[in-house]
């Protein structure tokens, strides 16, 4: 079913239907691409059409493809789990929700499967999803049973009273313990990469250096105070810094030595939507990340860096 409505302001066609709507920018280019957004009963297919005030602006939403789900041949480590909520160890490989270019089951698909009851409040293809992580990244990501602890964890994320920390292994130590607070959007030539671009959504990372090895290899930790894609290797390329494995943005290796980004999500923490605790889970490393780490770096080094009773302080500077 058709609606409309008449534009209060002038400007942007794919800025101003993700205001009245109250939906992502992406969300609004597909329907652009799709043939479903007019101006004036003329059919648009250019997002950055300008609309002048009082146009009568019509959009479609389609009806959503029932998803087949490929077999399920994987398990995933939960971390925690209760009635409201669970925090899993989300693989490398593993994409979060589906989309119409993923083929491959997703961690969405394994809830399904698992019979988890999950939150609807994100639609059909994110149930239960409040965050993601990118398909080659690694660790703890949790996951909403109903749309009330859905809509507090949401809360949580943008009044930062739900955080996680990262542990990345990059291929040039920083020269200092530091924040990149740089607008981030699709790269204009490359639709498959993030970049820093003037009009992009603001973006924050902070980085601490934890150790350095005689091979110019340093673990590092990063914390997110905003939540975009790619985040932490756009703010690292700034720098002329990449994570190992992650070839997208720079490093430079074949991908039969190091099969993937180096990149953990390691420690979440929470408030538990319905008691209020505090809550924190520590995402163990993956083999792979784990065997590169201790070829750089002494086990006991690591340990007492990444020691989750004491990672955070680290950041208690910037």
């Amino acid at each position: 079913m058709s609606e409309q409505f008449i534009a209060k302001i002038a400007g942007r066609i794919d800025k101003i239907l993700a205001t009245e709507l109250d939906v992502s920018r992406n969300q609004v280019e597909k329907l652009v691409k799709d043939g479903l957004v007019s101006v004036n009963d003329k059919a648009i297919t250019k997002t950055s059409y300008k609309v002048a005030l009082d146009d009568v602006i019509a959009y479609t939403f389609k009806e959503a493809e029932k998803r087949v789900a490929p077999p399920i041949d994987f398990d995933v480590e939960i971390l925690y789990e209760d009635e409201y909520l669970l925090v899993v160890n989300k693989p490398s490989g593993l994409v979060v929700h589906p989309a119409p270019s993923v083929k491959e089951p997703t961690l969405v698909d394994w809830l399904i499967h698992k019979g988890i009851s999950l939150s609807t409040i994100s639609g059909e293809e994110r149930h239960g999803i409040v965050h993601r992580i990118d398909k080659e990244t690694t660790g703890a990501l949790v996951v909403a049973k109903d749309n009330k602890t859905h809509e507090k964890l949401s809360e949580q994320l943008q009044d930062k009273s739900m955080g996680r920390y990262y542990l990345a292994l990059i291929d040039c130590p920083l020269k200092d313990d530091i924040v990149i607070d740089k607008p981030i959007g699709r790269n204009p030539n490359n639709r498959l990469k993030m970049d820093v671009v003037q009009d992009g959504r603001n973006a924050k990372t902070a980085f601490v250096k934890l150790l350095t090895s005689p091979y110019d290899v340093e673990l590092i930790a990063a914390k997110l105070f905003t939540g975009r894609t790619h985040q932490i290797r756009v703010h690292l390329n700034t720098l002329g810094r990449h994570i190992l494995g992650d070839d997208l943005y720079g490093f430079k290796t074949k991908r039969d030595k190091i099969a993937r980004v180096n990149l953990h999500a390691y420690l979440l923490y929470l408030v538990h939507p319905i008691t209020g605790e505090k809550m924190e889970f520590v995402a163990p490393l993956f083999d792979d990340m784990e065997t590169y780490m201790s070829k750089y770096f002494n086990q006991g080094e690591i340990d007492e860096k990444i020691n989750p009773l004491t990672l955070g302080t680290r950041f208690n500077h910037f």
